[in-house]
């Protein structure tokens, strides 16, 4: 027997409009969006939605759900049950588990695994290393979502910094090209800088000082640099600082753009005055940044500079998150929270 709901005086928000009305979803299908619903089959589930908004089912388009290979942090089915409680309907998963999903056949065991136990619908991304391209090109554009390119070091070791390597994977591929931008040489030199002073024991708000401004849009205008050169489709993940964005335009429709940028949930919410409270549960790369970051982010976001609202969501232990700065791995669950801050 078919399932039949009817959910009735919703504010239901579609395409920039709210409108109050009802819907009526026949097993698995909306068989009618309308002002109101009287003619509907017997035994039909009638929600109430008065008050309540009811909105499409959200795609985040970076995670990290640890499987393979981190499955004491996290796997695919409990990571993909967290997302659809929190409104989150589809995601697109990174390539930094362990294996890293840098070859075909590793990349198609996470499809097999997300295939049996994931509660919501699922891509991921492959993972390009400094030679690995002959894998890439072999990618198919109509399940994978994209090549993820990592430009500076974060969690794992894919680590892209051959220019040369670079340029030949922007001008083979017709795939979007997704890049997690900070360049590589200005963190270490701060990191350096900082241990030099400090040793093991560098303060958790020096960490926007390590992976700073100028080495995010130091990455950043290289990769739109290469993007416009190649005509590359480049995405380019989890802006962090205000001057990045002065790099994008809204100048142009979204369906036009070749070059899109994305803003995460904690970068909106946080800045460099919660790391005295918060610590290391909120180390992230890129990190945190200032207020004024914070602000020029909203900005670019609300102007359409910005396209793309994610999570990064990154879960680790309490016991891995809690140890000194210099230990303590980067990132942060917020794949059941995204909607709600």
């Amino acid at each position: 027997m078919i399932m039949n709901t009817l959910i009735k005086n919703a504010s239901l928000v579609n395409e920039g409009r709210v409108l109050v009305c009802d819907v009526l979803i026949q097993g698995e299908i909306i068989k009618e969006i309308s002002k109101q619903i009287e003619d509907f089959p017997p035994n039909t589930n009638i929600i109430d939605a008065s008050g309540k908004f009811l909105i499409p089912g959200i795609i985040d388009d970076q995670v990290h759900f640890r499987e393979p290979g981190l499955t004491h942090k996290a796997n695919i089915a409990s990571e993909s049950r967290a997302a659809v409680a929190g409104g989150i309907t589809s995601f697109i998963e990174m390539p930094n588990t362990v294996p890293q999903a840098t070859t075909q056949e590793l990349l198609e065991d996470k499809f097999q695994i997300a295939a049996k136990d994931s509660y919501a619908n699922y891509s991921f991304m492959m993972g390009g290393t400094n030679d690995n391209l002959e894998e890439l090109l072999k990618t198919n554009p109509k399940n994978v979502a994209a090549i993820k390119l990592f430009l500076g070091s974060s969690t794992g070791n894919m680590l892209v910094d051959d220019e040369e390597v670079l340029e030949k994977i922007f001008s083979s591929t017709k795939l979007l090209i997704a890049v997690h931008c900070e360049d590589e040489t200005t963190i270490k030199n701060n990191l350096d800088k900082q241990k030099s002073i400090y040793g093991e024991n560098i303060p958790i708000e020096k960490h926007p000082v390590i992976r700073s401004a100028e080495a995010c849009y130091k990455s950043s205008s290289k990769a739109i640099e290469l993007a416009k050169k190649t005509g590359a489709r480049l995405h380019v993940f989890h802006l962090s600082t205000a001057i990045e964005t002065d790099l994008f335009t809204n100048k142009i429709p979204l369906a036009e753009k070749q070059i899109t940028a994305e803003v995460c949930i904690h970068h909106l919410w946080f800045d460099d005055r919660d790391y005295k409270e918060k610590g290391t549960f909120i180390k992230w790369n890129p990190a945190v940044k200032s207020e004024k970051d914070k602000a020029g982010l909203w900005k670019a976001l609300l102007d359409d500079r910005i396209d793309v609202i994610a999570t990064d969501h990154a879960p680790h232990t309490l016991e891995e998150k809690n140890q000194v700065y210099t230990k303590a791995p980067s990132g942060g669950p917020l794949v059941q929270h995204g909607i709600l801050l």
